[in-house]
């Protein structure tokens, strides 16, 4: 009990040097000298008394930990929805993501039918080298049996600190005994630029859907200088999923196509603990390459940023969904314990203006992040104008020129379809389909290869064999008689797993684009970006000759 009332006591003290700390900008003598109802020794009386009432008087089990971190997040929730607390371990996380790496064995596991399978080793990974491959079934780790668990009790298991060991057991088709792997974990690169390549002549593309971290300008500069050498003359940008991260790093990739002095961002808040400034391109030759951008509800933050800023000045398309709206400027503070905080400083705004956070008062904490609907993303409170004068919306996140979203059927399909294809597909690539020898994975995943048109193409012999093993696992619960009513769909995602096993999860995600709405209307939409970038390049070139001027 004694142990118990001391971690109350630092419980205590951690929620009040949180509550009253200079980084908060509370005055502590304003709080000392105010109304008995918020001074400091009655918060501190009254959640001492709570804690210790729970801790004797609840009927259940009480965890220390939980409580006092559900404390400090319920008071930041009353401040706005992005200010955060994160304890040591995630605190580590999030940094070490900003770094653009992590350390553990280096692979990508899913849930599938109830158990966890390795989907992808990243290359040159622990995992890589060691020779674990698309579809091992991890049956244990270190000796525990993972019978049971959830993709996150595994993913915690494989986690841990460089140079420490964790033995793996897979069970893999074809092989009669589970693999028994001895691995150390290592620095696992986490770039920002999953994959780039060209999708067809002249059209690059780059996958930039993870956040901005500390390298993501320099992916940006190596992936467009690349891609222009195998011929690139257009350039589609996937920020879909984007969930933002650094400020410095979206002013930087944006740099890469805009002309100097034109502005990116200006971030306001409070003047006594914020100064306001304004980012602008230093660019004096940037890409000019027509542009199309791809955005969705998942865009957030400094990929919002990003896409704000190309479409006020009219440099790039939008396609997709309307982003996210997290335009709240975040300073992050590391406390003594290890753990940290994520605190609003600020607000982003667009080039012309624009306010990209959306409205989150009278709301839930919940509602914000999980009830936005329709409804809500059709509001547009603010109007403002591009460089050339068309009408733009803000307080609502960025809404694209061109609405595409992927259709409801598709999310369907992936719903009904995702467990009997993975089934399928694994034991496709083990070679033990009958008349499909060709589609046989036998070694780890070639992560260097260059993806071509005709390979592991999957027809109707393929699409047989899977009507047939449908039929054959009803457990999976596939419907074989919707099969060729969705033919196309399931042959896509046949060949995307097998690609996957083959080359990794970059490499196949040239495969699901073909079948992707939004990338299609985005390529679409690259005549009218080639239109732009042309009006841009004659208003910069006249510019520059001292016979026109812009802002």
């Amino acid at each position: 009990m004694k142990t118990q009332r001391r971690f109350w006591i630092l419980a205590v003290a951690v929620v009040m040097a949180l509550t009253f700390s200079g980084a908060h900008s509370v005055n502590r003598a304003a709080v000392r000298d105010g109304d008995d109802s918020t001074s400091e020794s009655k918060i501190i009386n009254g959640f001492t008394a709570a804690l210790v009432l729970m801790q004797e008087h609840y009927a259940g089990q009480v965890d220390p930990e939980k409580v006092t971190k559900a404390s400090i997040q319920g008071m930041l929730h009353t401040l706005d929805p992005h200010s955060s607390y994160l304890d040591r371990k995630e605190w580590q996380a999030f940094q070490n993501e900003q770094r653009s790496r992590y350390s553990g064995i280096g692979s990508t596991i899913a849930q599938r039918n109830g158990k966890v399978y390795i989907m992808s080793p990243f290359d040159g990974t622990p995992s890589h080298k060691a020779g674990i491959r698309y579809g091992d079934l991890i049956v244990e780790i270190n000796g525990e049996s993972t019978d049971g668990w959830s993709s996150l009790q595994v993913s915690n298991k494989l986690l841990g600190q460089e140079g420490t060991p964790v033995t793996v057991k897979v069970a893999r088709l074809g092989v009669d005994q589970p693999l028994e792997f001895k691995l150390t974990r290592g620095t696992v690169p986490l770039p920002s630029i999953a994959s780039y390549f060209m999708v067809s002549k002249g059209i690059g593309y780059i996958d930039l859907q993870r956040g901005f971290n500390t390298t993501t300008a320099e992916e940006m500069a190596r992936a467009l200088r690349d891609l222009h050498e195998q011929g690139m003359m257009s350039l589609v940008l996937d920020l879909r999923g984007n969930r933002g991260g650094l400020v410095d790093q979206a002013w930087r990739v944006s740099n890469d196509f805009l002309y100097r002095g034109q502005r990116i961002v200006t971030m306001r808040g409070r003047p006594s603990v914020f100064q306001e400034r304004d980012l602008s391109a230093f660019n004096t030759s940037p890409d000019d390459s027509p542009l199309v951008v791809l955005i969705n509800r998942g865009t957030a933050s400094a990929a919002e940023i990003v896409a704000g800023a190309l479409q006020d000045h009219d440099r790039a398309r939008l396609v997709g969904e309307s982003s996210f709206g997290k335009g709240l400027v975040q300073s992050v503070y590391t406390l003594r314990d290890g753990s940290g905080l994520t605190l609003t400083a600020g607000k982003y705004y667009t080039p012309s203006g624009r306010l990209i956070q959306r409205d989150y008062s009278n709301r839930s904490f919940y509602d914000y992040y999980l009830q936005r609907g329709d409804k809500e993303a059709l509001q547009h409170p603010e109007e403002t104008h591009t460089d050339s004068g068309r009408p733009v919306h803000g307080g609502d996140g960025i809404t694209p020129d061109v609405d595409a979203k992927i259709p409801a059927h598709d999310l369907e399909l992936i719903r009904v379809w995702t467990e009997p294809l993975f089934a399928f597909s694994r034991v496709l690539v083990a070679g033990q389909i009958p008349g499909l020898p060709e589609f046989k994975i036998s070694a780890t995943a070639d992560h260097n290869h260059r993806l071509g048109a005709n390979e592991y193409q999957v027809g109707d012999k393929v699409l047989a064999a899977f009507k047939t093993f449908v039929r054959d696992h009803k457990e999976l619960k596939g419907n074989e008689a919707r099969v060729d009513k969705d033919a196309e769909f399931l042959k896509n995602r046949i060949r995307y797993e097998v690609v996957t096993a083959a080359y990794g999860q970059e490499t196949a995600l040239q495969v699901l684009l073909e079948g992707d709405a939004q990338m299609q209307k985005g390529l679409a939409e690259l005549p009218k970006a080639r239109a732009l970038a042309e009006d841009t390049r004659r208003a910069w070139s006249a510019a520059r000759s001292g016979t026109f001027r812009r802002n």
